[in-house]
């Protein structure tokens, strides 16, 4: 593990441990697809997770408290932290070490907390705001990931970016589609442009799939040209997020608006277990 400053190496083994606690708190199968990047990559990829984790936290869960101010506050303490190369918060000085070691780019942050700040409005999306919110909820997180995958190669960045960028927004239509109710009716979100949702049949949903499966297709083609201590991680995400599409797709559009799809425990084990084997023949 790098570290900035040796007289805080335990302060930064600290945080990077509490940015790992968040990802394996909320998301189990990205936590095990983390596990499976080289060690390089570990503590950055947990380090990006917690801030985007924390940050949606902020605009999807405390509905008691002052959304917008905490946002706000979140989002002058991050890029503090980054100019500082030090924050009090572990999460956050996990995420300006990733930032600053790494070179990611202002304006991805920028984005990514645009899109967040559109969460604190309850709002049908146009094509326009839902691809905006697209790329930065889904797709500039997908660069940060490519940005410490590459560790510096910038050929290989511009190469990758925009398969980087089509398998993040795929992570997202999908997540879309399985939180629907909770969006729906919950939060009085509705993201899909020029749909209504509690109307939602199946023609419609099929056309949304379709969208997924291209971002789904290109996104791949990029996996197969990851460096080597990045692609199993990588791939091992695209096969939970292919599996829980899949499960989706083959359920009517009036079940998913009445509970949240997902993927058991004992299946994503034999996810785990196929995607190994086709790793260790080369087959991916």
């Amino acid at each position: 593990m790098s570290l900035n400053q040796p007289q805080k190496v335990l302060f930064d083994r600290a945080s990077y441990r509490c940015s790992q606690v968040i990802t394996n708190a909320y998301s189990t199968s990205f936590s095990l697809a983390i596990k499976f990047l080289h060690k390089d990559f570990v503590n950055p990829i947990h380090g990006i997770y917690g801030f985007v984790r924390l940050s949606d936290e902020i605009v999807d869960s405390f509905h008691d408290f002052p959304k917008q101010q905490l946002l706000e506050r979140f989002k002058q303490e991050t890029y503090q932290a980054i100019d500082e190369k030090i924050s009090l918060n572990p999460i956050l000085n996990s995420f300006q070490f990733v930032v600053n070691e790494f070179g990611i780019e202002r304006a991805m942050i920028d984005k990514f907390i645009a899109s967040m700040e559109m969460d604190l409005r309850k709002a049908e999306y146009t094509q326009e705001k839902y691809e905006e919110y697209i790329l930065g909820s889904a797709e500039v997180v997908g660069l940060m990931c490519l940005k410490v995958f590459t560790e510096g190669n910038q050929e290989m960045y511009d190469a990758l970016t925009p398969s980087a960028m089509k398998l993040g927004s795929a992570f997202q239509k999908i997540n879309f589609l399985r939180d629907l109710k909770d969006d729906h009716y919950g939060l009085g979100r509705s993201y899909f442009p020029g749909i209504d949702v509690s109307e939602l049949d199946d023609a419609t949903k099929q056309k949304i799939e379709a969208d997924i499966q291209a971002d789904f297709n290109a996104g791949y083609e990029g996996i197969l040209k990851l460096p080597k201590k990045a692609r199993f991680g990588v791939y091992l995400a695209y096969i939970y997020y292919t599996a829980l599409f899949k499960k989706i797709s083959n359920t009517p559009s009036t079940r998913i608006l009445q509970e949240r799809i997902s993927i058991s425990k004992p299946r994503k084990a034999s996810l785990l277990f196929g995607s190994y084997v086709r790793h260790s023949f080369n087959l991916i």
